[in-house]
């Protein structure tokens, strides 16, 4: 998915402050920043492709047995890569977290078809998800636009675009990733003189996020996982009381948040592609989709300076 979604389902667009509190000074993404993150991403990434090809490593909730019993009891769970959740390196910050929830009584299918019907994110990850369509689509991957809003000492809103591609994995399971190829700050949203800060010279409230996701049905319903790690830029000394509430609390929250809506939205989705509306075209793809055969590749090129 793009939601984390898009964990968060997470952001697109603009800084404006709010009551109380004034916006730092922008920045600009430094090479150095993007070198180190895309090293953790590698690691991160060939780490997981271990784990997706072992059937007793594919889901991370089942990594503990602990975290299982939590998550098939409805819990949404959602934990830090390290401590804390954040990795400092030169001028940003790495923000890495995963979570899971488990979706009792659907299938494979009808979770596939819901998050992929990404022209209706708007409705299913409200007041999160602004707006939300589909750019382009060519078989399981997408390239999609998400408008993003988050409120906590400052008002933040992100123009976001992601490049999706889903891997399905025999008839049951499918992975995900989801790399943000476009943030942009958004001044004056919704506002005459709205206009886009240029992407990477801004506050540096959200530069890169990946989501990663594991679908599997199982035990009478399907486990939704999802890990997302994003880019911020630092915390300059004295600010830590205005920025720390965002770029260091929002990314545990908006996965909680895309995780339980996800859930919510399933529960209250009705049970097959034609009552959705969609295309046929869409709902003959997703439930076709699990027979094909897993291949993954690396991420596209990203398009932001």
């Amino acid at each position: 998915m793009a939601r984390a979604v898009w964990a968060w389902y997470f952001l697109a667009g603009i800084l404006i402050p709010a009551q109380g509190g004034e916006a730092p000074e922008p920045t600009s993404v430094r090479p150095e920043t993007l070198s180190q993150f895309y090293e953790y991403i590698r690691k991160s990434e060939a780490r997981t492709e271990r784990e997706i090809r072992n059937p007793s490593l594919f889901l991370w909730s089942a990594q503990s047995p602990e975290r299982l019993a939590r998550v098939r009891k409805g819990e949404v769970v959602v934990e830090p890569a390290s401590s804390s959740g954040q990795i400092e390196i030169t001028g940003g910050l790495i923000h890495d977290w995963t979570g899971a929830v488990f979706i009792p009584e659907k299938t494979l299918a009808q979770v596939l078809t819901l998050v992929q019907d990404y022209d209706s994110h708007k409705r299913y990850y409200q007041p999160e998800v602004i707006d939300s369509r589909i750019l382009s689509r060519s078989g399981n991957e997408y390239r999609v636009y998400l408008r993003l809003l988050k409120k906590k000492v400052l008002t933040v809103v992100l123009n976001t675009e992601h490049h999706v591609r889903y891997q399905p994995i025999g008839a049951r399971k499918c992975y995900s990733r989801s790399y943000s190829t476009r943030i942009a700050e958004v001044e004056n949203p919704g506002k005459p003189g709205e206009k886009e800060r240029p992407p990477g010279r801004d506050h540096g409230f959200l530069w890169r996020l990946n989501s990663y996701w594991r679908f599997e049905e199982k035990d009478g319903g399907v486990f939704v996982e999802c890990q997302a790690v994003s880019l911020t830029r630092d915390i300059p000394p004295g600010l830590g009381w205005l920025i720390n509430p965002i770029v260091g609390s929002l990314p545990r929250e908006s996965l909680v948040n895309t995780l339980r809506a996800t859930r919510e939205a399933l529960q209250q989705a009705p049970r097959s592609a034609q009552e959705l509306n969609l295309h046929p075209q869409t709902a003959s793809r997703v439930a076709g989709s699990n027979r094909a055969i897993v291949q993954l590749h690396g991420p596209p090129r990203d398009r932001q300076p």
